[in-house]
């Protein structure tokens, strides 16, 4: 007999979302269907005909909690549609920010997952390590960026400027006191990991790996014509589902796929594990070896050179794809400028691509257990959620459902 449980809205996340579950009499699921339901906001429509300075400014704020990734993903999409080449201290300056950002959003889910793996007696502890590590990675991004959620100094062409050598000092000193705190960070949070007594085989999936580097982001490595977008209608079975959930299904090659830290660890860096305990340790494991390269960077970064192209505005109607390996997995934005305004703007988020993934990956343990495979991805609904549903003739907006372009 199948009965059905919901977890409405599933928690220690950011956003809303709803996990649907057909079980067994045993309590066992046989299907997981998981779907947003946080009302859209229609950020792709909002920068339309504006000019393209104004897209990471608007795109930025898709999320608070990683403005960082849609602010890089904007501004590369509309450096493509405008042929722009940023200068090599622009990309270092970019990449130093992202991968902090990075670091900072793993300490962030940590917290978020520290009831769950954390002994009591050792919750203050974790707790401390955390904010020591996310002080210190939140400092280089402010430095390096102007702020630490709405990056102001990220810009169409590269950064606004480069910055001085006695920030490159400092940010320099930081980062080397850093090492030690973040070294013994990852080994607490991966031994109260490693100690969980969650089934090894839970939340294992077997779905195709989606990234394009284990840093920063490769356009080189995307091609939008694998891609496919189906309405959850048709993904679902289940047309109640299918109306209330609030995002598009995105697949590559037809199939969907995994994307985030496990992803790229296991694509780039010969990681073997999978599930739950997988997923925590892959996105421990990266906070690392994001370290050391932001430790190659910041030795490689020349602080006289330009950081900003010169360019014209005006473009050509050329679509441009920005690709950003965000703390979730892959980023990707398409901009189209033409005549000094935006033509076309579009998103496929990291969540985004995870959705499809996360509902069969509670499949075939408890119901209870759902939660923790879900937490394992460390979703963001509102990142996913960002579109509307618009009637052709007269463009109004008729309901936060879906997008139908």
């Amino acid at each position: 007999m199948t009965n059905i449980k919901s977890i409405s809205p599933t928690s220690r996340q950011e956003g809303h979302a709803e996990l649907l579950m057909e079980v067994d009499d045993e309590g066992i699921v046989t299907k997981g269907m998981y779907f947003s339901i946080t009302p859209v906001r229609g950020l792709e429509k909002m920068v339309l005909d504006k000019s393209p300075e104004t897209i990471p400014v608007l795109c930025q704020r898709i999320c608070g909690v990683c403005p960082i990734p849609h602010t890089l993903a904007s501004a590369e999409a509309v450096d493509a549609s405008l042929d722009i080449e940023v200068p090599k201290a622009g990309k270092i300056l970019r990449e130093l920010t992202l991968l902090a950002h990075n670091i900072n959003s793993a300490a962030i889910h940590h917290f978020l997952i520290a009831p769950d793996f954390v002994p009591e007696d050792k919750y203050a502890t974790a707790i401390q390590s955390v904010s020591a590590v996310r002080k210190a990675t939140q400092y280089l991004v402010d430095v390096v960026a102007g702020e630490g959620i709405h990056p102001s100094d990220i810009r169409i062409g590269g950064m606004a400027q480069n910055i001085s050598p006695l920030a490159k000092e400092k940010i320099t000193e930081r980062m080397t006191d850093l090492k030690g705190t973040l070294e013994n960070h990852v080994k607490l949070m991966k031994g109260f990991i490693e100690e969980s007594d969650l089934p090894k085989g839970l939340g294992v999936v077997d779905s195709p790996l989606f990234a394009t580097t284990q840093f920063y982001g490769d356009v080189n490595d995307f091609n939008l014509d694998d891609v496919t977008e189906v309405l959850p209608e048709a993904w679902y079975g289940n047309e109640e589902v299918g109306k209330r959930a609030c995002t598009v299904i995105p697949l590559m090659n037809g199939v969907n796929v995994e994307t985030g830290p496990r992803a790229r660890m296991a694509k780039f860096a010969g990681f073997k594990d999978n599930g739950v305990i997988g997923f925590h340790i892959a996105r421990a494991d990266e906070m690392l070896l994001n370290y050391q390269r932001i430790m190659e960077l910041l030795d490689e970064l020349d602080t006289s050179a330009p950081a900003r192209a010169d360019f014209d505005f005006k473009g050509t109607g050329k679509l441009g794809i920005g690709v950003i390996e965000a703390p979730r997995g892959t980023n990707v934005h398409m901009a189209n400028i033409k005549d000094g305004k935006t033509q076309f703007y579009s998103a496929i988020v990291p969540t985004t691509w995870n959705i499809p993934t996360m509902g069969p990956a509670t499949e075939g343990y408890s119901h209870e257990l759902a939660p923790h495979v879900i937490r394992a991805f460390d979703p963001c609904l509102s990142c996913a959620t960002h579109v509307m549903v618009v009637d052709d003739d007269d463009k109004k907006v008729l309901k936060n459902e879906m997008l139908k372009i």
